[in-house]
């Protein structure tokens, strides 16, 4: 799922939910770096797979379950990059989901490795032409800003020497125990009105309240929290929160789209808390698949949408919840 011209993986085959690196990527020297992404996911959507969900917990997966960190910021990074880092490190086998730049571990005292490959990541900003910052100070209108993507590299600390101790120690899964009741605690922080019955799981926007079935319905249990996060997603949609478009039928784009944003974030919620879930997502993927072919950035406005939802609810948290950290940007 490494999207880098950098990195030669060792073969095409990847676990579930990895996106592996397309030959045809890999000779070109510079990309369009959305419809690089963007096929690579419809590729993993073909496949029948979800590039979001990771094969967390299997005995041939070194990887530690949570969110890719910068290892010099201690941010966690967020939208498009946390598909993009979790792919390299599962696919490269890495024990530790802490990242670097180059010169940001000669920062902390040590090095990248001679010979090391890193990964591609990207940073979205915008500028205002000269042109423009001309014709708005003679009018004395607001600018017109123009948006660009722009990539820079980042090495995992397994492939840098004499970084600090600290900086590999990874958080270890809690015990189901205990993160069933982190899990519990968040969701009644958010303050959602959750209502628990019936057979179907929704959240009704005109109303702004979830339903979720009973958790012994679920047939694995820990699912009803993936479920309950899923659900929640579509609450930070609300035009009194993130505000955004709730409309269009089952089988819409609209709702495909919304659908994504929602499965992304359970996602990303359940990564924070370390709970490790089966994501189901195969009602989708035809829908999904038509929203990725139609517009290359699409994936990319779902990652970041997610991101901000995630970090809604987890902004939500108690002092009981210390251990998750609210999504943010890594510079």
């Amino acid at each position: 799922m490494a999207l880098t011209a950098l990195q030669q993986p060792k073969s095409d085959l990847s676990p579930v939910g990895l996106l592996p690196v397309p030959k045809k990527i890999r000779r070109k020297k510079r990309t369009d770096l959305y419809q690089d992404v963007t096929d690579t996911v419809i590729r993993e959507l073909e496949a029948g797979r979800a590039p979001w969900t990771q094969p967390w917990g299997r005995p041939d997966i070194a990887t530690p379950l949570g969110l890719p960190s910068n290892g010099h910021t201690k941010r966690n990074y967020s939208g498009i990059n946390i598909l993009l880092l979790w792919g390299a490190a599962i696919e490269t086998r890495r024990t530790t989901q802490v990242w670097l730049t180059y010169k940001q571990a000669l920062a902390l005292g040590g090095n990248v490795r001679k010979g090391e490959s890193g990964t591609t990541v990207c940073y979205a900003n915008t500028f205002i032409p000269k042109a423009e910052a001309v014709r708005t100070q003679a009018d004395g209108t607001d600018p017109q800003k123009i948006g660009f993507l722009k990539r820079y590299t980042v090495f995992n600390a397994d492939q840098c020497e004499d970084l600090p101790p600290e900086l590999y120690e990874g958080a270890m899964p809690l015990p189901e125990c205990e993160t069933i009741h982190i899990a519990e605690k968040l969701i009644k922080a958010t303050g959602a009105d959750f209502r628990i019955g019936g057979d179907r799981a929704f959240y009704v926007p005109s109303k702004d309240f979830i339903q979720v079935p009973p958790q012994p319905a679920f047939f694995e249990q820990i699912n009803y929290y993936r479920t309950c996060f899923h659900e929640l997603g579509h609450w930070t949609g609300h035009k009194s929160r993130l505000e955004r478009v709730m409309k269009g039928a089952k089988g819409s784009i609209p709702y495909a789209k919304e659908e994504l944003v929602a499965e992304m974030t359970s996602a990303f919620v359940c990564a924070a808390l370390s709970i490790v879930p089966t994501v189901r997502h195969t009602d989708y993927l035809a829908s999904w698949l038509q929203v990725l072919k139609d517009d290359k950035r699409a994936i990319f406005r779902a990652a970041s949408l997610a991101s901000k939802a995630a970090d809604f609810i987890l902004a939500s948290h108690t002092p009981d919840l210390d251990n998750a950290k609210a999504l943010k940007i890594a510079a």
